[in-house]
């Protein structure tokens, strides 16, 4: 009986571990939903507009089918293990709500909830795979680092959607025009798998190539001569047909009849032998698109070598700004921006042209726009009205910058086609409306122009930093042949130019010694004598030597170089309180000791019977604010900083402020006081810490948001106007003036104000910043001398 009992037990034992072996041998089987390797594989791109080479819309590639990725509780954390997958070594920001444009297909993922260290999106928790309540309006974008991951190998890039353009060109066909840049005009193609196609031109109109030349980063479309296209296409298809077999050979004495062959069309063009893939048809844009994305139009299916029979690839000509007309140069540009009259918009803080803050002329005072509502069309409509193309962004929250003075609109509510942002609907500011932290910004479309092709940077530790070579002429292998610069005189202004062309930012330093840098491949010195306004877009356009190499010291340890920095300091005077603050004191003499030893005085001032008599001052008081992207920190490090006994504080810059008394004409009657201060933040905007102070051997600098005062009544904050006359003069501060330390715009750096000295009293009238009075404001000024400051203390 208990053998039979145990016998049953054994069995029952038995049967419940093969149902135990069976269940886990199921689940063992089943899909891991976290194992990339045992699900489908996935792939990653890129997509929408404006897409870069590493920002924008994320697309996945699951279970054979491209589908997006929700923005619902999307982080930083997720956007790090995408760029992981994308070949990036991390990212620095991401997007939602389709800013990129909406994508189509599937919402593959929602709710993605990463760590940031997982080695696949599929590691992530989220609601599973095509389980999403989203739609394409709230598409995830992704913004990574610039730098790949070490040894990556780019596999994931992956043509286009069948239903999307996104890049565009112009092919020109002569040959004289495919080695000139920009290019202006050329048959319209369109990225296509691993090459390029075509667009037919049946329905196309103006509106079209208008679309087409803001992508370009031209203003205006102009007529394209399509009767020469049209002979060239004919002469194209004789000149590529083959003869068959047994034919005869066409003989080459015939010269009388070259022009008949070929319809006209001269020896100059260059026919290309390739047969036409036309990809879109029935184009149909409104003109104020600013891409040809956003426009209806009609792809060819099945075989598109036979589409367009009845038509011809769309040939666009386009007219360029005055800066990238031929033959143009920024001061060209200058004077043709005088004859027609001065100019009511412009771009400050952008490292390159075509970008910046918007800033408006309104009652002869420059404001800013408030970025309410601000888009695409209407940051078009400053583009092309700056002589650019379509807008490539529409910039919000002072992305370049915080302007100073008045917000002078808001709401601005553009089509498109308006030549001028004042012919935009717009409303006008309140206090409460808007602060300078919403002021607008652009990013232009710029023609291509191959700048950076004839530069590079070498020896340095990362992109930003290194040797600046330029290339001159063709080598023996048929590249170009590269060569240093001579660091005698390069500077701050030859640097940022450098970093420009680069498409590297702005300048940090410019360094006349780079010995401390690899001088492993180093190239000979070709180029000497370079002088730059700092304005220019390549350092071709610069002042330099020529062939001719005139260098003191020719070593590679004495070559220029650059380190480049995405963002600068920005450094402007509150002109206003410059013009409150004016007075004029006579300061006995036995109180000047420690300005004579610092230079404060006019060199007359060695000649006076001291400690007797006195100086006669102009003083007033300099709020100086740092409106850029970076802290302005002095070029010296504390090591080298210089104390100066008397006034009991270190000096961070040799010259930090020029002033300076002028005739109306420019010329100096008072001897600029060159001032060396301590800078720190003396306040700053609400939302903003200090961080400078110069007690106690700190650390000091301007940080952003920040400004640093300097009262009237503190050594050296004058000009001694001792042997000046009575007359009309000009009251000129500069800031930075030897541009030791670099800035995104220079142009602020110098305030200008009228002035009238009867020889008792002085008014300051009429304080602007950057350029100079014209001889008529200084008429009006006689006639109306303004506000009357402090008399004599």
């Amino acid at each position: 009986m208990r053998s039979s009992s145990a016998r049953a037990w054994q069995e029952l034992l038995a049967l419940l571990c093969s149902v135990w072996l069976w269940v886990g041998a199921a689940q063992r089987t089943g899909p891991t939903p976290t194992a990339q390797s045992q699900g489908p594989k996935l792939k990653f791109r890129l997509a929408g507009y404006p897409r870069k080479h590493n920002e924008g819309r994320i697309e996945v590639f699951y279970n054979e089918e491209w589908g997006t990725i929700c923005d619902d509780d999307f982080t930083l954390a997720n956007a790090h293990v995408l760029c992981r997958h994308l070949g990036f070594v991390a990212a620095t920001g991401w997007a939602h709500s389709a800013k990129y444009g909406k994508g189509v297909g599937r919402v593959w993922l929602d709710n993605v909830n990463c760590g940031g260290s997982e080695k696949s999106i599929a590691d992530c928790k989220s609601r599973g795979w095509g389980n999403s309540d989203c739609s394409h309006e709230e598409d995830a974008g992704v913004i990574c680092k610039d730098e790949r991951i070490p040894g990556y190998v780019d596999s994931n890039v992956i043509e286009a959607e069948q239903n999307q353009v996104e890049e565009l060109r112009l092919r020109p066909v002569v040959s004289a025009a495919r080695k000139r840049l920009p290019v202006t005009e050329g048959v319209v193609e369109v990225r296509y798998k691993e090459g390029w196609a075509q667009i037919c031109d049946e329905g196309w109109n103006p509106k079209n190539s208008r679309v087409v030349c803001g992508m370009m980063g031209f203003p205006a479309e102009k007529k394209a001569n399509r009767n020469f296209y049209k002979r060239l296409k004919r002469a194209a298809k004789i000149k590529s047909r083959s003869p068959g077999p047994g034919a005869r050979p066409v003989s080459k004495a015939r010269p009388k009849h070259k022009h008949r062959e070929d319809f006209g069309v001269p020896k100059r063009l260059y026919l290309e032998r390739q047969q036409l893939s036309y990809r879109l048809h029935s184009v149909a844009c409104t003109g104020n698109e600013v891409h040809i994305s956003m426009c209806p139009f009609e792809f060819y299916k099945g075989n598109a070598t036979a589409a367009c029979k009845g038509g011809m690839p769309a040939v666009v000509s386009c007219m360029p700004g005055p800066l990238f007309a031929t033959g143009s140069s920024p001061k060209k540009q200058q004077q043709r921006q005088q004859q027609q009259g001065q100019q009511r918009v412009r771009l400050k803080g952008g490292a390159k042209a075509g970008e910046g803050r918007v800033e408006v002329l309104k009652n002869s005072e420059w404001g800013t726009v408030c970025d309410d509502r601000w888009n695409l069309l209407t940051a078009s409509v400053v583009c092309r009205e700056l002589g650019f193309g379509s807008a490539k962004e529409a910039l919000t929250g002072a992305r370049m910058g915080q302007g100073m003075g008045p917000i002078h609109m808001n709401e601005v509510q553009c089509t498109g086609s308006e030549k001028s942002l004042w012919s935009c609907p717009y409303k006008n500011i309140t206090a409460e409306d808007c602060k300078h932290s919403e002021d607008a910004g652009v990013r232009c479309n710029i023609p291509y122009m191959g700048y950076e092709t004839t530069i590079r940077l070498s020896g340095g530790r990362s992109r930003f930093e290194g040797r600046v070579e330029v290339a001159l002429g063709t080598g023996s292998s048929g590249g170009p042949t590269w060569g240093l610069i001579c660091g005698d005189g390069w500077g701050t202004l030859e640097a940022m130019v450098a970093c420009r062309q680069l498409g590297l930012g702005f300048a940090n330093h410019g360094l006349q010694e780079t010995w401390y840098w690899d001088a492993s491949n180093v190239t000979e010195m070709v180029l000497s004598g370079v002088r730059c306004a700092g304005h220019e877009m390549a350092l071709s356009h610069c002042q330099h030597h020529g062939n001719s190499l005139n260098c003191k010291r020719t070593g590679t340890r004495f070559a220029a170089g650059v380190i480049c920095s995405e963002t600068a300091s920005d450094l402007l005077l509150h002109a206003p309180l410059v013009q409150e603050t004016a007075y004029i004191e006579d300061r006995p003499l036995h109180m000047l000791y420690c300005a004579a030893e610092e230079n404060c005085l006019s060199s007359t001032a060695r000649n006076a019977n001291w400690p007797y008599g006195h100086r006669r001052l102009l003083r007033f008081s300099s709020q100086i604010h740092n409106n850029g992207r970076a802290d302005f920190r002095p070029k010296a490090g504390r090591h080298s900083w210089v104390w100066h006994e008397c006034h009991r504080h270190y000096h961070s810059m040799d010259i930090f402020t020029h002033y300076d008394l002028l005739t109306p004409n420019g010329t100096k009657v008072a001897e600029g006081h060159k001032a060396s201060f301590c800078l720190e933040d003396t306040e700053c905007q609400e939302d903003v810490a200090k961080r400078y102070e110069c007690a106690n051997f700190g650390e000091q600098g301007i940080t952003v948001g920040c400004w640093d005062l300097y009262r009237h009544d503190i050594d050296c904050q004058w000009i001694d106007i001792t042997d000046v006359r009575p007359g009309n003069y000009i009251l000129q501060v500069v800031i930075n003036p030897n541009y030791e330390v670099a800035e995104s715009d220079f142009t602020n750096n110098a305030m200008k104000c009228n002035c009238k000295y009867d020889g008792h009293r002085i008014w300051v009238h009429n304080c602007h910043i950057g350029d100079a009075f014209s001889e008529e404001a200084n008429k009006r000024f006689e006639q109306y001398p303004g506000q009357l400051n402090n008399q004599i203390v």
